[in-house]
């Protein structure tokens, strides 16, 4: 059954300005994620797509980001696409509130980055 269901638009050169900024990176971002964003040519897409996973997912969930927190997840690069890891913390409020199964895919194209986030349970 389709628990939540969360969409987020990230605007890259927005993110470019944004990690011009000292330290900015270290607050939002985790170091794995960091290293793939810098890792990879278009920095800011990488950073903005990232960004836009975990509104979505917190959006998906009715938490608000500020609610859920920003190191509450990180998303991960596999074969099979983009996924999340998840905090102990974050693992046991998602058994507790039955869900089973989150989704994710990213997307960025132009000055934008997508992300939806559909959570099941």
């Amino acid at each position: 059954m389709i628990r939540g269901v969360g969409v987020d638009l990230c605007g890259i050169e927005r993110m470019k300005r944004a990690i011009a900024r000292s330290g900015f990176k270290e607050r939002l971002f985790s170091a794995g994620e960091i290293a793939y964003a810098e890792s990879n040519g278009g920095a800011a897409s990488h950073y903005a797509a990232a960004f836009a996973a975990k509104e979505a997912l917190a959006k998906a969930g009715g938490w608000g980001l500020g609610k859920m927190g920003l190191d509450s997840c990180e998303v991960v690069r596999t074969e099979c696409g983009p996924r999340f890891s998840f905090s102990e913390a974050f693992q046991r409020r998602l058994a507790d509130e039955k869900i089973t199964a989150v989704f994710l895919s990213i997307s960025h194209e132009a000055d934008m980055a997508v992300a939806v986030v559909v959570l099941e349970g």
